[in-house]
């Protein structure tokens, strides 16, 4: 590609041709400020906060949209652009409600670190807020549309990335806002309530429900008997919140940071990953002995099955009947565990920190009692984990590293990939190869579900039987590959699905910010901790083959579909 050579505030660099003011800044060194302009969207435009002086245009410039030329030269720091940027910022808080220390974003809201950047200290314009209620109606996300800033970065992610279209501008002028069709409430659209529009929004239009207050009195009840659960994901995120980088193991950490919490157990998602894996690994070889529907779809993505619900009703009988794992864990934290430690389930409460907002919807969705009671209480984000932390002031550093709680904590490496795209698939290959072909399988490594790619596609050899298999992350890559197989193609026998791009490591309920790069860092991570695992493999995990001879039986037998199994239900498309 031909290159260009450009002058920015008297650096002179070359950056290849059609690269854009913005690119070019970033080459020389010089910080232009942004607002809707996202690094994984495509450019667009429409907040003006970059704008930069280009010598003989008469006008300023949007640096993240205006292209370079050959000889050009930019000023980006005169008189006429810093007013400029702080008349826009200005207006922008014109209407913009004023109570950012109750804010969920308080100190992580672009917004307001732009203004202080521009060094805003009063607005000259008259404030009029927008005139719009705060959305409460679903159980994950909370919409508040007077934060709006109209960048356009949650329509994006949730047209392109997601493939859903539940949010869009409406209004004109300066009442544009962004809403659900027909300005309806989010739990009565086709949200797949992913949050991955909270990673997009720059300042607290759309949060998480904060549900710590109950977890918090939960923890002062002493007639409750407070579990605690973490997701795979979380222990390669978590340390974000305490300021760490991204990619960073924090597991010993972590546990030793929930019990000073005060929580009476500590135990392990991972656990029933592994157990999710030999439920669903024997519901897959069933399936391919009995002629069942085929492909397999996972079901560990509470989002992706609000998605499949609503977008493609006819092939829920191809998804698994499996819980997640976290919904698995629950309902044996109440009737395993209650009885093993003679604890009354009534008093057991099930907190569970997930990566993910729609984990907030699955625990709530009414078919989630087979114990009798609700299989989990309350589900944290990582995001809330992060403050009651920061409430108890604990010092994540200066932890000495704890182990998980038995029985319920002891996994394997298995059990810790899935939180990356393809880690479902990788684990249930591991056991399923070894349970159909009786032999010890060698190389662990299934390198070709791996990675970042959209959809990945595998066939895999069982000792002569083929297994074609297909992992997809992002809801809008799950609706390719759906389409595919609606209209019969692919021969697939085995397909993942995460909501969330990278899988769980950027569920919506992550910490501030997720980008693909954090995404890929994450990732490494949970490699990592497969490699450092003594047990790779779901089927040698001693705690689940003591939970079977115990209390299950066998994988799909009846005490086992009482407990770990479920249904899906149609929804309608608005």
């Amino acid at each position: 590609m031909p290159e260009v050579k450009v002058t920015i505030d008297g650096i002179e660099v070359t950056v290849p041709s059609g690269s854009t003011i913005l690119q070019a800044a970033e080459r020389a060194g010089v910080r232009i400020p942004t607002l809707c302009h996202h690094p994984d969207q495509e450019v667009k435009g429409v907040c003006r906060v970059c704008v930069v002086e280009v010598e003989k245009s008469r006008t300023l410039q949007a640096a993240c949209a205006f292209p370079v030329a050959d000889g050009m030269v930019v000023r980006t720091n005169t008189p006429a652009v810093r007013e400029a940027r702080r008349v826009i910022v200005e207006l922008m808080l014109s209407r913009h409600p004023e109570n950012c220390l109750e804010c969920a974003r308080n100190m992580k809201c672009e917004l307001q670190a732009l203004a202080e950047e521009l060094g805003v200290r009063q607005v000259r314009f008259e404030r009029k807020l927008k005139d719009h209620p705060k959305d409460t109606s679903t159980p994950a996300l909370i919409r508040d549309p007077s934060k709006c800033v109209v960048c356009r970065r949650c329509v994006y992610t949730c047209e392109k990335v997601q493939g859903v279209a539940a949010l869009w501008p409406a209004y004109r002028g300066h009442e544009t806002v962004v809403v659900p069709a027909y300005d309806s409430d989010m739990i009565d659209v086709v949200c797949a309530l992913c949050g991955q529009c909270i990673h997009a929004c720059p300042t607290g239009a759309i949060t998480e429900k904060d549900d710590t207050e109950q977890v918090w009195e939960a923890l002062g009840d002493p007639s409750k008997h407070v579990v605690v659960q973490t997701a795979p994901a979380i222990r390669a995120t978590l340390g974000e919140e305490a300021g760490l980088p991204p990619g960073t193991l924090v597991t010993g950490k972590m546990v030793a940071a929930l019990r000073r919490l005060g929580f009476d157990r500590v135990f392990d998602t991972d656990f029933t990953a592994d157990l999710t894996i030999m439920e669903e690994g024997s519901e897959l070889i069933h399936r391919l002995e009995t002629g069942g529907p085929l492909p397999l779809l996972t079901s560990c993505s509470p989002g992706w099955v609000k998605f499949i619900e609503h977008f493609f009703p006819e092939l829920l009988p191809n998804v698994s009947t499996c819980k997640s794992p976290q919904q698995m864990f629950g309902a044996l934290a109440k009737t395993y565990y209650a009885e093993k430690f003679g604890l009354d389930p009534a008093d057991i409460f099930v907190v569970s920190v997930m990566p993910c907002t729609a984990k907030k919807f699955e625990a709530a969705r009414p078919e989630m009692n087979s114990s009798g009671y609700r299989d989990v209480d309350v589900v944290l984000t990582s995001r809330e984990l992060g403050r009651m932390f920061r409430q108890a002031g604990i010092d994540f550093e200066k932890l000495e590293e704890e182990e998980f709680d038995d029985p319920l904590g002891v996994s394997t490496g298995a059990g810790a990939i899935f939180g990356a795209t393809g880690g479902v698939m990788e684990a249930a290959l591991r056991t399923a190869y070894e349970l159909v072909t009786k032999k010890e399988l060698k190389e662990l490594d299934f390198v070709a579900v791996r990675g970042m790619a959209g959809i990945k596609e595998a066939t895999v050899d069982l000792d002569g039987v083929k297994l074609n298999v297909a992992v997809a992350h992002g809801l809008a890559n799950a609706r390719t590959l759906m389409e595919k197989v609606a209209r019969g193609e692919g021969d697939y026998h085995f397909i993942e699905i995460m909501a969330c791009p990278g899988g769980c490591i950027g569920g919506g309920g992550q910490p501030i910010r997720t980008t693909n790069e954090v995404r890929e860092r994450r990732i490494e991570a949970i490699y990592r901790e497969d490699k450092r695992l003594p047990i790779r493999k779901s089927h040698e995990n001693p705690a689940i083959k003591k939970l079977y001879e115990e209390y299950l039986g066998e994988p799909l037998g009846e005490k086992s579909h009482e407990l770990l199994h479920t249904h899906y239900t149609p929804r309608k498309r608005v």
